[in-house]
């Protein structure tokens, strides 16, 4: 699935949808550059399953938890250095199935994601325009 986003609006109204439809169990990977809009996405995401707290970037706690209609584990990976450090903070136990976990920068420890991760990629095109971002999801962890 692919989608183009003109704005953080768009990109937010993206995120809420798709947060309204996440299911117990999910498991989203976020992947894009810094300032492309991974946050703004967590935060609509998080709204659509009914989070009414400010969700921010847990950059320093590498893992914030929210509750909605589900469980939220929100992750920012960005500094893991030792995957080992996951394992300190319960991370397999935040991905049993009994929450839906999204993360940020999952690919610093992309040999530990579950298959069945969805893995949503945001990308700027400056030719485009300074909001413009392209914004796609594949069922599998590899790559494209």
């Amino acid at each position: 699935m692919e989608w183009i986003s003109n704005s953080e609006e768009e990109s937010y109204q993206l995120a809420f949808r798709l947060g309204q439809e996440a299911k117990k169990g999910e498991i989203y990977c976020l992947e894009g550059d810094l300032g492309v809009g991974k946050t703004v996405f967590a935060k609509g995401f998080a709204k659509g399953l009914g989070v009414s707290e400010n969700v921010d970037s847990p950059t320093f706690t590498i893992v914030k938890e929210y509750q909605g209609r589900e469980q939220l584990y929100h992750f920012d990976l960005y500094r893991i250095v030792d995957p080992e450090e996951l394992w300190e903070i319960g991370f397999q136990d935040m991905l049993s199935g009994e929450g839906i976990a999204l993360m940020e920068w999952a690919s610093q420890v992309r040999e530990d994601i579950p298959p069945e991760a969805k893995w949503i990629y945001i990308e700027k095109d400056l030719s485009q325009g300074f909001s413009f971002r392209r914004i796609r999801m594949e069922d599998s962890k590899e790559e494209k």
